[in-house]
């Protein structure tokens, strides 16, 4: 959500800032620009629509120099056009800022300072803080008079919400001011004294993998010599560097159309490599290095609380049912959204397990930080290594399915499935709640998943020829029982994300109790049926459907000749584990929902209205 660059050294500015920002794309925006300093002048370029429309605006009017900032947008305040579209700049001229995340009080701060002259030339938030920085620069007092940093200081505590920001200023020029508090922001050291500012370490990892992860609260100055981090009541204090583990590579296409098709097709090795150290095929249990020294906090919880928003609430709910089923612990899993304003009860011995793929959610970060303040342990199961849920909570689990750039989850909510399976294994043999003999059976089943996806992923052409049936459908309705009921609300997820059709997951058994009406020959259904517990009771939900006209895609077991005859299409999944079922219904799931998309046109990786990371409440 929103995306931040920007570069101080020798090079020519505006070339680094475009490919920046082209690296930040899949986080979602609607707008973009740039502002580059020079001979005493902010020069700013800035258009509403892709990249690609910022650099037609730049081809006709090039600038020069060798710093400034530039911004993606996710339009919160105001549409997305060109006026609102980030750097905004003081009324003199003098000051630029791009800024992810939400000034709450925007609205009273905007009053206070059109009374005292202001003139506002957007409808954003972010305008308000280029104002006050301008004010605080000229007429603060003490510190605060003719040093940008103090003047941002000054200006960020009239400010209520969130912010990743960066500014510049001929006023007191050669230096860019970083700021965060509730939206990542990262410093990328380069070589020669040069270094860049980015939101994400895709923005900077073309040019350096070193990296100081600014924690919330810190700022920075940038300047030709180097970087400074420094906290408003202690001065300076020391960040750790850390070191980017992944490749250029990883952030490109690779060959394949979209990011989603290709991060679809790498789930063999992600899985292989979530799992990579960690199963103890003969113990029948997991190790998992990030836990290390916490056996008798985690025999003691009583009681589980998981964090998540979408995908990541989708394999929450998957957890839930592993942890109760397995290791035997009551859990609730929770939107992180709603949970801090619920005033939520945290027991004594409760657990929390924060789950995000970027570690940055906004709404996820904010719950934990209020189950932690009520007393819980927290953990955090994120994909990003350096994010600041992985730096926040008590303990964590990587994915390490390595980055993913579609917005539309697909390699990581598969890899959440399997941290949470680990999890459980680990919990149920420390508590004795899960035999040696079971513990096997199923850490045997996780070591055949990856190769289970591989032969799923040759299903693909079948999958493409499906698609072209229900490309122009209008509704879909999805259902799974047991494990397989979070698998529906999955799948139905990725197809209303990137195809824009209406779909909706539900428990097959309650169909009948409203969906049910809605189901006629033109109501697509997909039926997640594998040979499993709940077998039986699905098999009755799909006679329901049949009986009122619907047409099934179902989603079957490989030896299952019963439902081959009665359901429209099947789609076959080779048989696993209850909890592990999911995985392999998902993965066909989304290579419907990917063909779909890119019969109907639509952008799969960038769909519209929405961001691959949502760092606003």
């Amino acid at each position: 959500m929103c995306g931040i660059v920007g570069y101080i050294g020798e090079q020519q500015v505006t070339p680094l800032l475009i490919q920046g920002l082209k690296r930040l794309e899949y986080r979602g925006y609607d707008s973009a620009g740039v502002a580059v300093v020079r001979d005493g002048t902010i020069q700013v370029r800035k258009e509403a629509g892709k990249i690609a429309e910022l650099e037609k605006v730049l081809e006709a009017e090039p600038v020069e120099g060798v710093y400034g900032i530039g911004h993606t947008r996710w339009a919160t305040h105001g549409p997305p056009t060109t006026r609102n579209a980030h750097p905004h700049m003081s009324e003199k001229g003098d000051f630029a800022v791009v800024h992810n995340g939400i000034i709450e009080n925007a609205g009273t701060l905007r009053k206070l300072l059109q009374g005292r002259g202001h003139v506002f030339s957007s409808e954003t938030d972010t305008e308000v803080l280029v104002h006050l920085i301008e004010e605080m620069f000229e007429r603060g007092e003490g510190r605060a008079q003719g040093s940008l940093e103090r003047a941002v200081e000054a200006a960020l505590g009239q400010i209520e919400g969130t912010y990743g920001i960066a500014v510049v200023s001929t006023r007191d020029p050669n230096k860019i001011v970083a700021a965060r508090l509730g939206s990542p922001l990262l410093i990328g050291v380069g070589e020669n004294g040069e270094t860049f500012v980015g939101s994400d370490a895709a923005a900077v990892i073309a040019h350096t993998r070193e990296v100081v992860y600014l924690d919330d609260g810190d700022m920075a100055t940038i300047t030709p010599g180097g970087y400074v981090v420094h906290r408003p009541t202690q001065g300076p204090v020391n960040r750790p560097v850390s070191h980017v583990d992944w490749d250029l590579s990883e952030v490109e296409r690779g060959g394949y159309p979209h990011f989603m098709l290709k991060e679809i097709m790498e789930q063999p090795n992600t899985l292989r490599e979530t799992m990579r150290g960690r199963l103890l095929p003969e113990d029948g249990g997991v190790k998992l290095g990030g836990l290390t020294g916490m056996d008798e906090e985690l025999r003691a919880v009583e009681r589980i609380i998981i964090l998540g928003c979408g995908t990541s609430w989708h394999s929450g709910l998957i957890g839930e049912y592993m942890l109760e089923d397995i290791a035997r612990i009551p859990t609730d899993v929770e939107y992180a959204s709603e949970f801090r304003y619920r005033r939520p009860v945290v027991e004594p011995n409760t657990l929390t397990i924060s789950i995000s793929q970027s570690g940055e959610t906004a709404d996820t970060l904010w719950a934990m930080r209020e189950a932690k303040q009520q007393g819980a342990t927290t953990l955090g199961v994120v994909n990003a290594v350096g994010s600041t849920i992985a730096r926040e909570t008590d303990a964590g689990i990587y994915l390490h399915a390595g980055p993913e750039i579609g917005v539309a989850s697909t390699k990581a909510f598969t890899s959440q499935v399997l941290v949470l399976a680990m999890l459980t294994v680990h919990l149920g043999r420390l508590r004795g709640t899960l035999s040696q003999a079971r513990g096997r059976e199923i850490v045997r089943a996780m070591h055949q998943i990856p190769e289970q996806v591989s032969h799923l992923l040759e299903m693909a052409p079948a999958l493409q020829k499906l698609a072209e049936e229900y490309a122009e459908s209008k509704n879909f309705l999805y259902l799974g029982r047991g494990y397989n009921f979070p698998a529906a609300l999955e799948g139905a997820l990725k197809l209303k994300e990137i195809s824009y059709i209406h779909a909706e997951g539900y428990p097959a058994a309650e169909m009948k109790h409203g969906p049910i009406a809605l189901i006629d020959e033109d109501m697509p259904v997909v039926v997640i049926a594998p040979k499993d517990a709940v077998y039986d009771k699905v098999r009755s939900n799909i006679d329901e459907v049949k009986a009122r006209g619907g047409c099934i895609i179902g989603v079957i077991s490989e030896d299952d000749r019963e439902l081959v005859d009665v359901v429209d299409h099947v789609i076959t999944i080779p048989r696993t584990h209850d909890a592990l079922t999911p995985i392999l219904a998902s993965v066909p799931l989304q290579l419907l929902a990917y063909y779909i998309a890119v019969l109907r046109g639509t952008n799969v990786d960038q769909p519209r209205n929405l961001a691959k990371s949502v760092t606003v409440e």
